[in-house]
């Protein structure tokens, strides 16, 4: 996460649809490269965020339970597609249709993760963020935060099964 002394505040980055957000990680999400995209929207140099955690840039208003299915596609060896609301180093926000991928070598070990960002459509951002809204409330109806992060995935995974599709036919069906 950014410092403690990083308040959120309603003011959105723009970024032109045709720009891509590049990043990659380690195994553990540590930044080991960030394009100049990134790094632009991040408000920070390529030199502080190298090294450090990718949730260095994540905001508040993103449920942990996201990225906890994030994580388990990844580790899983698949790719996946997500939106994501990400928070510069001044608290300003920036959507994102983000395609992360695992990095393998010998075809078969995974050795890191890919991150492509793209520009989010503002009127598939209004029905994620009331989704997430709803995560995340179910996520603070619990004093233990892994309780909460339970409920919060058992919710989703609910969401999605009563559309009938699979998790990436719903992503894909809000369009991008």
């Amino acid at each position: 996460m950014l410092e403690t002394s990083v308040r959120p505040v309603n003011e959105e980055l723009h970024f032109v649809e045709d720009e891509v957000i590049v990043s990659k990680t380690d195994l553990k999400g540590r930044i080991t490269y960030a394009n100049d995209v990134f790094c632009r929207l991040a408000e920070m140099p390529t030199s502080a965020l190298i090294g450090k955690p990718h949730s260095i840039i994540r905001h508040p208003d993103m449920p942990r339970t996201i990225f906890r299915f994030l994580w388990e596609r990844l580790e899983a060896g698949h790719e996946i597609f997500a939106y994501v609301k990400n928070m510069s180093a001044t608290g300003r926000y920036y959507w994102v249709f983000a395609h992360v991928t695992p990095s393998f070598v010998n075809d078969s070990e995974i050795i890191g993760y890919h991150s492509n960002r793209r520009f989010a459509n503002k009127e598939t951002v209004k029905q994620i963020a009331a989704l997430y809204r709803e995560i995340l409330t179910r996520e603070a109806d619990f004093t233990s935060r892994k309780d909460g992060m339970q409920a919060g995935y058992e919710l989703f995974q609910a969401k999605i099964a009563a559309t009938g599709m699979s998790y990436d036919e719903f992503i894909w069906s809000y369009g991008v």
